[in-house]
């Protein structure tokens, strides 16, 4: 590193740490050529803590029946900073969530990636972390060019980091991840901010952030992107979102080098297997019927545990299979213009995206006076730093609307789902079960024994339903 925290630039192509050259390609090119107009790219959430495991998971995603790229996800150990705790994990060998990127010496990575990483299979390493400094630091270390989260995406949701540190940590740490393109890679970020909680946060809210992030990531010299949207409660309102999302990104973002990703539904989780894969499904059609380049998938296990290296690829050929299967625009689709100019969550994302701009030249910086201002204003979460004064509801067809708007300056593109509904405690849980249990109950009444796993579920971090980690 140089004294201010850039690369050391190397001759010649992007380097291992190991010595020698590599011929992986960079993560967005790859997924903007095999994804898209019809076509998919699938990536588990996978991570595990033992260089050997964690090699299995990438080697057997890579050899799925799909089109994939690798995932390593870390711990929450190394996501929080907690190195003391960190290691005297690894000294007891206690099991961890993750791979500890930070705590192994880069030719350990180097080893567990060699032969797997290539220009047929990108990797990308995924933390959720508000403090990411030292996980970029390690990344350039080791030539991984391939992140994702975000200033808002991974500070609200998981932890009480406040929102101006985690957008200085973000900031600081963007700008050092784009100097990898020094060393003959191109650095590529994805926003988390089509996820946010998982669940009950209406479709422009997503969109928005998910914009306003990649806004954040080329302001500080990373130019290579991906946009999220998750899967949510109605086929219909999703398409519009994903529409209102790209059309967002072909106005403001000044280069083409982006692509849309889709996650399969963050919130609880059928406990079903028709349940399940019924829903992995829709989410790889939605993907493919609104021309996005990749899924994150889920599992049959997302409910009850953490997913197995055979149930990961047995989700990613699932997901394959569905894509496969679906004609693009065989759905009425939002998917020109017109159409997403036309839908609710365009005209609400676009406001909000334009009011949060016209704040301050740095989009981080304006989302920090956003939230304080309650321009931005996630439903149902605690962070000191939201208002909490926005409410949601799933309405009688099954679509996710404000109950409440707050401060949000929607104007005159506020829905009509906003004349203040009332959401009390029995509401809220059945919200929360709604995708659940309809894909559960789709095949019928639901089992004893799936209906006593879905009456134990929890509501864990991410609202994920699950103890799987939440990126």
């Amino acid at each position: 590193m140089t004294t201010d925290g850039r690369p050391v630039p190397r001759p010649g192509p992007l380097a291992d740490p190991a010595g020698g050259a590599t011929d992986a390609v960079d993560f967005g090119s790859f997924v903007r050529r095999e994804g898209g107009a019809g076509r998919l790219v699938v990536q588990p959430r996978m991570g595990f803590d033992d260089p050997g495991r964690m090699r299995a998971g990438l080697a057997a995603t890579k050899a799925a029946r799909a089109v994939t790229v690798g995932t390593v996800t870390l711990d929450s150990y190394t996501r929080l900073g907690e190195s003391a705790a960190l290691a005297e994990a690894l000294a007891e060998g206690r099991e961890l969530n993750g791979y500890p990127i930070t705590a192994h010496a880069p030719a350990v990575t180097a080893r567990m990636l060699a032969g797997i990483r290539d220009h047929t299979f990108p990797v990308q390493v995924r933390h959720g972390s508000a403090v990411p400094q030292h996980i970029f630091a390690t990344l350039i270390d080791q030539r991984l060019d391939a992140s994702e989260g975000g200033p808002v995406s991974y500070c609200l949701p998981y932890g009480r980091t406040p929102l101006a540190e985690s957008v200085r940590n973000w900031t600081e740490g963007v700008r050092r991840f784009a100097a990898l393109r020094e060393l003959g890679g191109e650095p590529h970020l994805e926003s988390f901010g089509g996820c946010l909680l998982g669940q009950l946060c209406p479709p422009s809210l997503l969109v928005a952030v998910s914009v306003l992030e990649a806004l954040f990531f080329h302001r500080h010299g990373v130019r290579d992107v991906s946009v999220s949207y998750a899967q949510q409660t109605h086929p219909a309102q999703d398409r519009e979102a994903v529409a209102a999302l790209r059309r967002l990104c072909r106005e403001l973002l000044p280069v083409p080098t982006w692509h849309v990703v889709i996650y399969a539904y963050m919130g609880l989780y059928p406990v079903t297997e028709h349940g399940a894969y019924g829903l992995l499904s829709d989410a790889a059609r939605l993907a493919v019927d609104t021309g996005a380049e990749r899924l994150i998938v889920k599992t049959v296990a997302e409910s009850r545990r953490i997913p197995t290296i055979e149930e990961n690829v047995a989700a990613l050929e699932a997901a394959a299979r569905s894509a496969r299967t679906t004609v693009p625009g065989s759905v009425p689709p939002a998917r020109t213009d017109t159409a997403a100019a036309d839908s609710e969550t365009y005209q609400e994302a676009a406001a909000l995206v334009h009011a949060v701009l016209d704040l301050h030249p740095d989009p981080g910086v304006a989302m920090a006076k956003a939230f304080a201002r309650g321009y931005l204003d996630v439903p149902w979460c605690l962070h000191p730093d939201n208002r909490g004064r926005t409410r949601s509801f799933i309405d009688g067809d099954g679509r996710l609307r404000w109950a409440h708007t707050g401060a949000l300056p929607l104007g005159r593109s506020a829905t009509r789902s906003t004349a203040r509904h009332r959401v009390d405690s029995a509401g809220l849980l059945a919200d929360l079960h709604h995708v659940q249990r309809r894909y559960d109950t789709a095949g019928g009444a639901l089992p004893a024994a799936a209906r006593t796993a879905a009456e134990s579920t929890e509501i864990t971090e991410g609202g994920s339903g699950s103890p799987v980690s939440h990126n």
